[in-house]
């Protein structure tokens, strides 16, 4: 199989809009991450100069980024921004769904990277989860978990579509389907 990335709208897209980040606030509890990326796209290239931008100022100057290679289907060696060069490597013993940033001076940050396909409110969820202070959640348990939380929800829709469609629907007087808002309150003429 092949990959081809379309470089130019991507980064476009990359450029046009801020980084999606959500990070772990100061605290003295240290936790297994320091917060989640929601990229837009999986070109490195494109999305990797918002994201070192909109981190500078709360963390410095980061230096070097790596990344498992099973997530991006083309992993530059080094990414040019504002004049400068941010090395990025490739580890495959690293988790999959994690991003490691590394400064000289400050130190090394983990973000989870939400996939670019998550729908908004995965995303938030998983946001939200990787920027707990003090959790001992990996970006893998992460996933996994919100693979199931999205299962239920998808279940429940589905549950509730098949009992409305066969007929659980309530019924007004006349035979016609109502939705639950036009259901009486109790207390207002239930007995």
């Amino acid at each position: 199989m092949t990959t081809t990335l379309d470089r130019t709208a991507s980064r476009d897209l990359a450029a046009e809009f801020p980084a999606r980040l959500s990070l772990t606030p100061k605290t003295t509890l240290a936790g297994r991450l320091d917060g989640a990326w929601w990229p837009r796209s999986r070109d490195l290239e494109a999305e990797l100069p918002p994201l070192v931008a909109a981190l500078e100022e709360p963390w410095g100057r980061v230096t070097r980024v790596t990344v498992n290679p099973t997530r991006w289907p083309v992993v530059p060696h080094t990414v040019a921004m504002d004049g400068r060069t941010l090395h990025v490597g490739w580890f495959t013993e690293q988790d999959p769904d994690k991003l490691i940033l590394l400064a000289y001076t400050v130190g090394r940050w983990d973000l989870l990277v939400v996939p670019p396909e998550t729908g908004p409110a995965a995303a938030a969820r998983l946001m939200a989860a990787a920027a707990i202070p003090g959790s001992v959640l990996t970006a893998d348990v992460l996933m996994a978990n919100e693979t199931v939380i999205g299962r239920g929800i998808r279940d429940a829709r589905r549950r509730e579509a098949t009992w409305e469609g066969e007929g659980g629907a309530c019924m007004s007087p006349s035979g016609n389907p109502m939705g639950r808002s036009a259901l009486p309150l109790p207390g207002k003429g239930w007995r």
